[in-house]
């Protein structure tokens, strides 16, 4: 099991002081959040993409070059590339050039996102939703395929041939598909032999198991082992030192934040009951100490029928840099190695 973090690149208030670092000071801090995680071992870092205030993650690209530059092991990732608001083209272009920067670790994460303001932003339609990206990840797979592609559809200009440059190091470049809950999506990522990038940030992990068993059955019956079809796990995560201050870290910033989504969408507000049912054995937050935490990832992984990747999202819940770095490293030198040398001993 590959063990990471996810980033939205957050740039909120302390809920409890109100204080905010500067936007410059946060993308600092988050290029030390990549290069530790680089050096305590863990195996990835991935960064979303947002177009909202309170985000700095709209070019995630450029974040993650600059890491690269800083970094020797860690795979680079999106979290997701919203690609039904994107071309194709420039993102192929854009995480192909990574990929020669990095030496090889870059991957794309693609998925239609959870916010709506890319569609007006750049000119196109809600209700072309699921259209714009089937659309659009067939031809970025195409993309990855060859040099010189013939490719038509409804939402974009055809293309008769030309080149495509930058070509990545790596052949192909890493394109796993990023979903929540709808069974299509699912089966679509199966039926193309994709990797699954599964967003649980709520309810009880073990419900998804029939979501990932479509998906592992819609791959077969397309012709692709079970060592193509790999599932990962973006959930919402933090540890500290003792399971009471990882609580009281993450529950006030946790709360606000999706307080504020839930005015949006009409979710009522965030109580700390509802918060510690979600760190209950079965439930989706892994938020407490080293040991629990790594004890709640191996049950989940039972659950699901072997996970290939969990990411840690932490950047949710308003956490000082301080506090990040150390649970960064608790993840690293704590979860991880409890994680391996259990997964290790099974399989031995």
């Amino acid at each position: 099991m590959q063990i990471g973090v996810d980033s939205f690149a957050a740039l909120v208030p302390d809920p409890i002081t109100g204080q905010i670092v500067t936007a410059q000071k946060r993308i600092a801090h988050l290029l030390e959040e990549i290069e530790l995680a680089d050096k305590v071992g863990l195996d990835h870092f991935g960064l979303g993409e947002h177009h909202r205030a309170e985000y700095l993650d709209s070019a995630p690209t450029v974040i993650l070059a600059a890491a690269a530059a800083r970094t020797t092991n860690i795979r680079l990732t999106s979290a997701v590339t919203v690609l039904s608001a994107a071309d194709p083209v420039r993102v192929f272009q854009n995480f192909a050039t990574l990929d020669l920067i990095s030496n090889g670790r870059a991957e794309i994460v693609v998925g239609r996102g959870s916010f709506i303001e890319a569609f007006p932003l750049f000119g196109l339609k809600l209700e072309d939703y699921d259209d714009l990206f089937a659309e659009k990840l067939d031809l970025l797979l195409a993309l990855r395929e060859s040099t010189s592609v013939h490719w038509s559809g409804n939402h974009r200009a055809a293309l008769t041939g030309q080149g495509v440059y930058p070509r990545p190091l790596q052949n192909p470049l890493p394109v796993w598909v990023g979903v929540g809950g709808t069974p299509q999506s699912f089966v679509r990522a199966g039926s193309l032999g994709l990797p699954l990038m599964v967003a649980i940030i709520g309810g009880e992990p073990h419900r998804f198991r029939p979501l990932i068993d479509l998906y592992r059955v819609a791959g077969k019956r397309s012709g692709y082992s079970p060592e193509q079809l790999k599932v990962g796990i973006h959930a919402l995560g933090y540890v500290a030192d003792t399971d009471q201050q990882a609580a009281d870290d993450f529950f006030p910033g946790y709360a606000e934040s999706f307080t504020k989504i839930g005015q949006e969408r009409g979710w009522p507000p965030v109580t700390r009951n509802q918060f510690e049912a979600l760190r209950r054995p079965s439930g989706a937050l892994f938020v407490s100490d080293p040991e629990t935490v790594a004890a709640k990832l191996l049950q989940m992984n039972e659950a699901l029928g072997g996970v290939s990747r969990i990411s840690f999202q932490m950047s949710v819940a308003a956490l000082t840099h301080d506090k990040l770095i150390h649970a960064i490293e608790l993840l690293g030198t704590k979860v991880a190695p409890i994680i391996r040398k259990a997964l290790h001993q099974t399989q031995s």
